[in-house]
């Protein structure tokens, strides 16, 4: 008897599924991970810290986040597997307890000039086939309101086999699309500079063509000169009107040349379809520069920009047609969709409304559906992939964020932060990586990773909640209560520069005069239109060097070296010493390992499998030819030299036998930014975030200008980098250069001499200067949501 009560006082077995409530990683070693083990729990916010390349992402993203979608891939047929992108088993021993792992990354969303805010979000299906369902007059299908549908219609014969026998039918088919038919779909028309594309006082064999690429001496010179068209020895201002149009304007025809069926077609059909297809930010920088030179772009006269077709736009609901109401700011719209009672549709309406919801939750609200995808920035890219996931009724989900917190301003960041908690609170795991000590506060768990970035980092630090944290020695411990003071005394400013009548965006008229000679933080909530003043009205101008946030673009043959110009000097001064061509110093060109053409490693694909990369056997690694290693300078070769870290290139090009000051100058610049750790070789697509928008900044230091422009330069950066990148923009004052910062850091604000601050609101609610003047003023002050969260965090 006695025996059974104590059985029963006892507390029931724990389930065995309810044991895993761990995520455990052991030996890890991508990138630069030095075999690092850890425990991350289940169900809980976990912040990952450490400097910039520190390895937060190669643990997070390239080990957990990229197995788990391995794994889940793994589970579709091979047929489907052979469409997916093929992911390899990132370099790790052990990794256990994995769930589903959902990736907000900060990639900008694709750049497609036909890709909207709506098209992203799937706003605009919805919207289609609202207004396809109640939308009077009735004018068709839900395509029939697609800016990316065209009309078409036609009629033709057709055979089949029926019964045995082969039968002829006519059938015809219609399609309604959406898609203006002046500007298809673009919401612009394009009109030619001809004396950018051509010198008129010259023949086509003498080199008239001023466009990139299109040379005499390769496939193009063949089929001008083979066409039959135009006379390639003649000027082309002696060109008949006939002549002129086919170079210029005629269709696709097929001609033989040498023997080879070709077509040719003119130069602008041509240039639209290369160039213009893509959206300008996604261009080769001089591409881009053709296009800015040659193309004017404006709004279509037809459609007004709307991109849509004048039936599309003369269906309304309640006065309101579909281009009117993706004009609409989102939180607009989603008021009016909120007004509209139909229960014929009532599913649809209630879907829409949570998605424009979402949205306002999220802190977009002051977007618009029809803002082209492309000019979002990087933080607002990363949040309106977010959308999708809140209110999703997943849980035991992994959601994975990459800084969540960019580009918010402190007032928005408690609004991101109850979102994650959220998430959490659903039963899902949450990994964020994030710099912010606001974001960090509300972490059930910190991995913090260092001591220091590159090679000298790449071990766990510590591991806790975020009061350990505080009182450990690690560097994200030590930084984790900086708070900036306000200078006692700011510099005096040199001259102005004016802005006068700023429309651009929501910017209501605005006038504002820049001081130069100081530093200037532009700030405000996220879209109050800073970066529509600064980037609309003062980056174009002469003189301005702009450093935005595009990301860098670069395979796995650049590295840091060719992407600041360092090699070229460095090539120069190799070959002048040992008597040969530049050309053979360059791993992709005639220096190349002829075996693996300078790659330093051998790619197999093995279709729907991941590929495999072996170190070349031929150079091991080196990418270069044999005989190219033995030309040296100063005692070492070019492969050798491409194995510096930044500080020791720095000491070995400036003095000495291997002195180059153009080389030396870049080196230095690097330094500055605090990239002295990295190697020249390395490949860019290892580098993090914060380390491409730092070797950004260090390449157009070198730019010749008065006036810098820096978009959130704080972006990927610790709170220990922090204080370095300030002594470089003070560096850059004291030598003359007025820089302007569009910044949302505290330490930041604080350091500056002057603030303009932008408000109230974001979208239209915002777009009017709510303050200027020193950071002192505006902490006093307390008028703005600026200052009272600068006035916060200086302890004011």
């Amino acid at each position: 008897m006695s025996k059974a009560t104590s059985t029963d006082a006892q507390a029931p077995a724990r389930h065995a599924a309810d044991s895993h409530d761990l995520i455990r990683v052991h030996g890890a070693r991508e990138n630069n991970l030095k075999d690092v083990s850890v425990e991350i729990p289940k169900r809980r916010l976990t912040v990952f810290t450490g400097v910039s390349g520190s390895g937060k992402s190669s643990l997070v993203f390239n080990t957990i986040a990229a197995e788990s979608q391995r794994m889940i891939n793994e589970t579709y047929s091979t047929f489907v597997q052979g469409f997916m992108p093929t992911l390899a088993r990132p370099d790790v021993d052990v990794l256990e307890g994995l769930t589903t792992a959902i990736i907000v990354d900060q990639q900008r969303m694709g750049a497609d000039p036909r890709s909207t805010v709506g098209t992203a979000t799937d706003a605009n299906a919805m919207l289609r086939i609202l207004f396809s369902r109640l939308g009077q007059p009735h004018i068709g299908s839900a395509q029939a309101f697609s800016f990316n549908v065209a009309s078409l219609s036609g009629a033709g014969a057709v055979s089949f086999e029926r019964g045995g026998k082969t039968v002829k039918e006519r059938r015809s088919f219609n399609i309604t699309g959406g898609m203006c038919p002046r500007c298809e779909g673009t919401g612009s028309v394009t009109d030619f500079d001809l004396t950018a594309l051509y010198d008129d006082g010259l023949s086509l064999n003498e080199g008239a063509l001023t466009i990139p690429g299109y040379s005499m001496d390769g496939w193009y010179g063949r089929i001008f000169r083979g066409c039959g068209l135009f006379d390639a020895d003649k000027p082309i201002r002696e060109f008949t009107d006939t002549e002129l149009h086919d170079l210029l304007h005629k269709e696709p025809t097929k001609i033989k040349v040498e023997g080879i069926n070709l077509t040719y077609e003119g130069l602008i059909p041509k240039i639209q379809k290369s160039f213009l297809a893509k959206d300008r930010a996604s261009m080769q920088p001089h591409i881009r520069a053709f296009v800015d030179r040659a193309v004017t772009f404006t709004t279509c006269p037809d459609c007004g920009g709307t991109r849509l077709s004048e039936a599309a736009r003369s269906s309304k609901i309640a006065g309101i047609s579909i281009a009117d109401a993706c004009a609409m700011q989102i939180s607009d719209l989603a008021e009016w969709v909120g007004g509209l009672d139909e229960p014929s549709v009532a599913p649809l309406l209630a879907t829409l409304r949570h998605t424009l919801d979402s949205f306002t939750e999220i802190g977009l609200g002051y977007l618009s559906l029809d803002r082209p995808s492309g000019t979002l920035s990087g933080g607002e890219a990363q949040r309106t992939k977010m959308i999708r996931h809140l209110g999703s009724s997943l849980t035991d989900v992994t959601y994975v964020f990459d800084e969540p917190t960019i580009g918010l301003h402190p007032h928005d960041i408690q609004r991101m932060n109850n979102l994650l908690l959220q998430l959490r609170d659903k039963g899902n795991t949450v990994l964020v990586v994030e710099h912010k000590p606001e974001a960090i506060a509300i972490a059930d768990h910190v991995v913090d990773l260092g001591p220091r970035a590159g090679t000298a980092g790449g071990e766990v630090v510590f591991e806790g909640t975020v009061e350990e944290l505080r009182a450990s020695a690690t560097l994200t411990g030590k930084h984790l209560d900086d708070r900036a003071c306000l200078k006692p005394s700011v510099r005096e400013p040199s001259g102005t520069l004016e802005v006068r009548g700023a429309g651009t965006h929501n910017l209501q008229d605005v006038d504002v005069d820049v001081p130069l000679g100081v530093l200037v933080v532009v700030t405000g909530v996220a879209g109050s239109g800073k970066s529509s003043l600064i980037h609309g009205s003062v980056s174009g101008r002469d003189g301005v060097v702009a450093v935005d946030q595009t990301a860098i673009r670069g395979s796995r043959r650049s590295n840091p070296a060719t992407y600041t110009g360092l090699l070229d000097p460095i090539r120069k001064a190799f070959a002048k010493a040992n008597g040969v061509k530049p050309a053979l110093f360059s791993a992709n060109s005639e220096g190349a390992c002829p075996v693996c053409k300078g790659a330093g490693v051998i790619y197999t694909d093995l279709a729907m499998m991941a590929g495999v990369a072996t170190t070349c056997e031929e150079c091991e690694g080196k990418r270069f030819q044999a005989a190219v290693l033995e030309h040296r300078l100063g005692g070492r070769d070019i492969s050798q030299v491409l194995a510096m870290p930044v500080t020791e290139a720095e000491e070995f090009f400036g003095a000495g036998e291997a002195r180059i000051p153009a080389a030396h100058k870049i080196l230095q610049r690097m330094a500055d930014v605090g990239l002295g750790y990295l190697t020249l070789g390395q490949p860019l697509t290892t580098l993090s975030g914060g380390e491409r928008q730092r070797l950004k900044l260090a390449t157009h230091m070198g730019e010749k200008g008065g006036v810098y422009v820096l978009d959130e330069p704080t972006t990927g950066l610790h709170l220990a980098d922090v204080e370095q990148l300030l002594g470089l923009l003070d560096r850059l004052v004291e030598s003359g250069k007025s820089v302007i910062v569009i910044e949302h850091h505290q330490a930041v604000m604080a350091h500056a001499d002057w603030i303009i601050d932008l408000g109230p609101g974001a979208g239209h609610d915002g777009g009017r200067i709510v303050f200027q003047g020193t950071p002192a003023d505006l902490v006093a002050g307390r008028s703005t949501l600026t200052g009272e969260h600068l006035a916060s965090y200086v302890g004011a």
